[in-house]
């Protein structure tokens, strides 16, 4: 597995007549020894949402390695309803709540990869690495990632606010259903971190989504 992605992404990166791309290739993730480190981001949409975190040794690149998927939640009407990922069966990507959504950056700093993708996959169906992806680089060293995604709006350069649009939420590369992945590590030593998000900065969200 980690042989298919590492040459899929150079291939990506490399690739004749594909769309330019500009991305860090990652590095395998430093083994984690005692405590696992925390890093707290800004929550990556503005309405609710669930995630599926990868638990230790899972995946071993940086950027994957603690990461979590996070998928957009809807059906609740007042009192009534279900919170669910889907509207009926989940069968189109057109059905999922998250689709298309907008991805907010989880966090201040400097754009650091964008990789493009056209690719989309059948929900149900997994496809194949890479997926389309934003690295953020913070001034205090983390490279945050955010895969699967899809009409990326930032280029590399670009500085970005937590909070600030960059992205919808795609369903592409090693995917099977629309959603975001996120993960973060300290770059100079490819040292996998576990997200905490930021609560207060998603009440802020909600409250300023609300009011719109």
């Amino acid at each position: 597995m980690l042989a298919i992605l590492a040459a899929a992404l150079m291939a990506a990166q490399a690739g004749a007549g594909a769309p330019p791309r500009t991305f860090i290739m990652p590095p395998r993730a430093k083994p984690v020894e005692g405590a696992i480190e925390l890093v707290e981001l800004s929550p990556i949409f503005a309405v609710d949402f669930v995630c599926s975190e990868h638990y230790l040794g899972q995946i071993d690149y940086a950027g994957d390695a603690l990461g979590t998927d996070c998928m957009v939640t809807g059906g609740l009407d007042g009192d009534s309803g279900f919170s669910r990922p889907f509207r009926t069966g989940g069968r189109t990507n057109e059905d999922w709540y998250g689709w298309m959504a907008e991805v907010l950056s989880p966090t201040d700093g400097v754009v650091a990869g964008v990789l493009a993708r056209d690719q989309v996959n059948v929900p149900g169906t997994l496809g194949r690495p890479p997926a389309a992806m934003v690295q953020i680089r913070r001034d205090d060293g983390v490279l945050v990632t955010l895969g699967h995604a899809a009409a990326i709006s930032v280029k590399v350069g670009d500085r970005v606010r937590a909070g600030q649009p960059i992205a919808k939420v795609g369903n592409n590369g090693f995917s099977r259903a629309p959603h975001i992945h996120v993960g973060a590590y300290r770059e100079a030593s490819a040292e996998p971190l576990q997200i905490r998000w930021d609560l207060r900065a998603a009440a802020k969200l909600r409250e300023a989504s609300e009011g719109e």
